[in-house]
């Protein structure tokens, strides 16, 4: 797959270039390819590997910015989030929030809960109605949180990304592949020129160091929290720009067996989650400047993490640096008028509206900020944008986002049962069939056929989760898994759900690995674990 992107990239002329595969990148292109442009998108690293791979998970409405009066985001959000639910049933899910509030917080905890009410009417109530708890019911809802300094609580709803955030990212990239997207990971834009026909990019392949240029009538800059840099180098002004924020996440054992967000508020006021992944808790986040856009996870953070998991949990033992199985940073990109200066604002009240710079006598379009909550209204505004400058889309026919519809859902799963891929559980209380079709949409039809044709194809390689030959066979063709840790940590969550020596010693990742990878599996296992495969398995197992 990834070749014959490259290919394309160097034998063609597009409408719109996007440099970028984070998911403002990966939105844009998905809803300009549905459009029917003519669109291209590459990425110097593997697609969603920054900030996009670093989310809490949630799709949520932004409560938080009722205090700061930003009703209007506040009602942007809660439709976007609304939107991807009814879009992505099997992917975005409602999940419950329990909040403690504790007795030295600045709001009355009945006075959160009013306002979790005028939040659900903003959401058009389209979740579950909030609920106001008393600590008797927090203790009994959830006794694993201390209620010691309670003073009371409230529980609402938001919604929760089912796999990975960056395979949620993928998802647009391959539907951006499907209706005819150019899209390769690894490409670098190196540098870009106007001239009256428009953009020359060059791009050079990370992998073999190959350069070649590409032309676009219109430039979109999706760099993220990079985006101010590629701006610079192509002496590109802009009215806007990023500040920096980092937030860490840590990964521990499941602390509760129910399936809700724990929302507290830290000693400084910030919120903070335990947030089930799978048969795994998610514990964040951090909310720290940051000079730059790669973040790293030092000391200060697993302390400021652990410290506020233990106080407000009562754990048979406090957690411990020994007990986290992985970890996760990404730097978010908070967009900001050029003229401000930051010391003179709360910094951490910065929000994560996104602003989309247009530049139609430059041909150039700069996304600023955003969250992926807000995917979809990024990608119809780009769309946008880009008419403005000049390439328009046709008549929409479609949705450009969404699930296969209710009769193709219904097909799947009555094949999957034929097969027998209904009764198998894949850890987090879904079936295979269940778990396939919400990772691959349409294709997992292609999964299905692999498995009629050859019923070993069905056979499952690892137990948590449990992937199929059929799917991994799948994977190798469509995902562009160039290397080991673009499959255990973006097109998977396994580097986030075990450790590394656990991984290491597992001999169906050894076996998955020379189905992705065949002759080069060795080369890539050392590179990612800098050690050989376990056992006495050859390459030939592929």
């Amino acid at each position: 797959m990834r070749d014959t992107q490259l290919e394309r990239l160097q034998a063609a002329t597009y409408d719109v270039l996007i440099v970028g595969g984070g998911i403002n990148g990966a939105v844009s292109a998905a809803a300009l390819a549905g459009r029917g442009i003519r669109v291209a998108l590459v990425d110097r690293g593997d697609f969603a590997g920054q900030t996009s791979q670093a989310s809490s998970n949630l799709a949520w409405g932004g409560f938080k910015y009722l205090e700061s009066g930003e009703i209007g985001l506040v009602r942007d959000l809660c439709r976007s989030r609304n939107r991807l639910m009814a879009a992505y049933p099997s992917s975005v899910r409602e999940i419950r929030h329990l909040t403690l509030i504790e007795r030295k917080f600045r709001w009355h905890p009945f006075l959160l809960y009013l306002g979790a009410l005028i939040y659900w009417v903003i959401g058009s109530g389209y979740t579950r109605r909030p609920a106001y708890h008393t600590i008797k019911r927090l203790r009994e809802e959830e006794p694993v949180v201390d209620t010691t300094h309670g003073w009371g609580g409230m529980e609402h709803s938001e919604s929760q990304i089912v796999d990975n955030d960056a395979r949620f990212v993928f998802r647009f990239v391959r539907s951006a592949l499907d209706d005819g997207a150019a899209c390769a990971n690894y490409v670098e834009a190196v540098g870009a020129t106007r001239d009256a026909d428009g953009w020359a990019v060059e791009l050079r392949d990370v992998r073999s160091g190959r350069t070649w240029t590409t032309r676009a009538r219109v430039l979109i800059n999706a760099c993220g929290p990079f985006a101010d840099r590629f701006n610079a180098a192509i002496g590109h002004e802009t009215d806007y720009r990023h500040a920096l924020s980092k937030g860490t996440h840590i990964i521990v054992e499941r602390l509760t067996p129910n399936r809700r967000v724990l929302s507290f508020f830290t000693d400084d006021g910030r919120p903070f989650f335990a947030t089930p992944m799978g048969h795994r808790t998610v514990i964040g986040t951090t909310d720290t400047e940051i000079d730059g856009p790669i973040g790293t996870v030092n000391d200060d953070d697993r302390r400021y993490l652990l410290d506020n998991v233990n106080k407000r949990l009562k754990l048979d033992a406090p957690l411990t640096e020994e007990d986290i199985l992985s970890e996760r940073v990404g730097v978010r990109p908070l967009a900001v008028e050029k003229g401000v200066q930051l010391e003179t604002v709360d910094w951490l009240k910065l929000s994560r509206k996104h602003v989309i710079e247009t530049h139609v006598d430059q041909g150039i379009v700069t996304i600023f900020g955003g969250k992926l909550t807000d995917c979809l209204n990024v990608g119809d505004e780009v769309v946008d944008a880009v008419a403005e400058i000049g390439v328009s889309a046709p008549p929409a026919e479609c949705a450009w986002y969404g699930e296969p519809g209710p009769a193709e859902r219904r097909s799947f799963f009555r094949q999957a049962r034929a097969l027998g891929l209904d009764r198998d559980d894949d850890g987090a209380g879904a079936s295979t069939a269940a778990r396939i079709w919400r990772r691959h949409g349409r294709h997992a039809f292609v999964i299905l056929d692999r498995i009629r044709r050859d019923a070993s194809k069905g056979e499952r390689l690892m137990r948590e989760p449990p992937y199929t030959i059929a799917e991994l066979e799948q994977m190798a063709q469509g995902d562009m898994i160039v290397t080991l840790e673009d499959f255990l940590r973006r097109r998977t969550e396994l580097a986030m759900m075990h450790d590394h020596g656990t991984l290491a010693a597992d001999r169906g990742l050894w076996r998955a690995c020379c189905i992705l990878f065949g002759d080069s599996a060795e080369e890539r296992w050392r590179a990612y674990f800098d050690q050989p495969p376990p056992g006495q398995l050859a390459a030939s197992v592929a």
